[in-house]
């Protein structure tokens, strides 16, 4: 099964606090997990920052707004409970506890409009996004947005511009050495497939051989083909194969299947790279978002 929403994780949590003892969120965390038959990548599936699982996020979630509603309530650092209020509720059996639910509560609908929360928290009957998943997916939309443009942007460029974009984003990434000695190797081979020669690294351990294609059809397999024939003469056994478009699966399929390692990088992965090594971007805004410090608030 997937992940379960916050919304259908309430119900499940209030009932394994059922007893009236302390829990921590950690251990009704795993407990949960095995109530829905979670498996071990569903455990670790992480929000696309990286920084928690999903599942995590969403029983937090379900936690604070429990707490919030008043059916939950803190008992120490990292421990709660459920309240009378929250033993009510069972009693009554309802078939489902969601934000709706939980509105006829007083105190969450106080912590709904509150005024400090009114841009982050807009919960809808129907809408089962914590507030990171909400702020991570429109991060995402603008991100995919903005490689888009960073794409048709390329494309209508002069060849020369994408070779100084090559060479810059190597170079960002820690190839190459300085900008000025990549931008003498790439574009100055001359052998056929072959397009430039960076340096692996600083010191020049090793060498990587390029071939940067501004195409707009889908690279075939007869091409990367011809670059795997180019480095063998060359004796190399490391490449990279920049496009702006993509890849075909043969193509994808045959570099996985020979000796030399060949590293293919389609037009969504060029601009995702320039996105995350800052070529050709700016930053716009920057937003923080914190959470408690619980160490700061616990007792010595």
């Amino acid at each position: 099964m997937s992940i379960p929403d916050y919304q259908t994780i309430m119900l499940p949590l209030l009932k394994l606090v059922e007893n009236g003892r302390e829990y921590s969120l950690r251990d009704i965390t795993e407990n949960l997990a095995d109530n829905f038959k979670l498996t071990k990548e569903e455990r670790k599936e992480l929000l696309p920052s990286g920084q928690q699982a999903v599942f995590t996020n969403r029983v937090h979630w379900a936690k604070t707004y429990l707490k919030q509603a008043g059916l939950l309530e803190n008992t120490r650092r990292g421990y709660f409970r459920i309240t009378e209020r929250g033993k009510q509720v069972l009693k009554e059996a309802p078939d489902k506890i969601d934000v709706k639910y939980l509105e006829k509560f007083p105190e969450f609908i106080d912590f709904k409009t509150r005024k400090r929360n009114k841009q982050i928290i807009k919960d809808k009957e129907n809408d089962l996004d914590t507030p990171e998943e909400s702020l991570e997916a429109a991060y995402q939309k603008l991100r995919n947005e903005l490689a888009q443009e960073i794409l048709l942007q390329i494309k209508s460029s002069p060849p020369s511009f994408f070779e100084k974009l090559v060479i810059d984003l190597l170079v960002k990434m820690g190839y190459g050495g300085s900008r000025r000695e990549a931008g003498r190797a790439i574009g100055k081979s001359g052998d056929e497939g072959i397009d430039g020669i960076i340096k692996e690294d600083r010191l020049g351990l090793d060498i990587i051989y390029i071939q940067a294609k501004r195409w707009d059809g889908p690279v075939g397999r007869p091409e990367v083909q011809k670059f795997a024939g180019a480095l063998q003469g060359q004796r190399a056994r490391k490449g990279i194969f920049i496009t702006t478009s993509t890849f075909t699966k043969d193509a994808i399929d045959y570099v996985s299947r020979i000796d030399s390692k060949i590293i293919l990088i389609d037009g969504e992965q060029l601009a995702e790279l320039m996105i995350d090594f800052n070529v050709g971007v700016t930053v716009s805004n920057v937003y923080e978002i914190k959470k408690i410090d619980i160490d700061y608030f616990s007792e010595e």
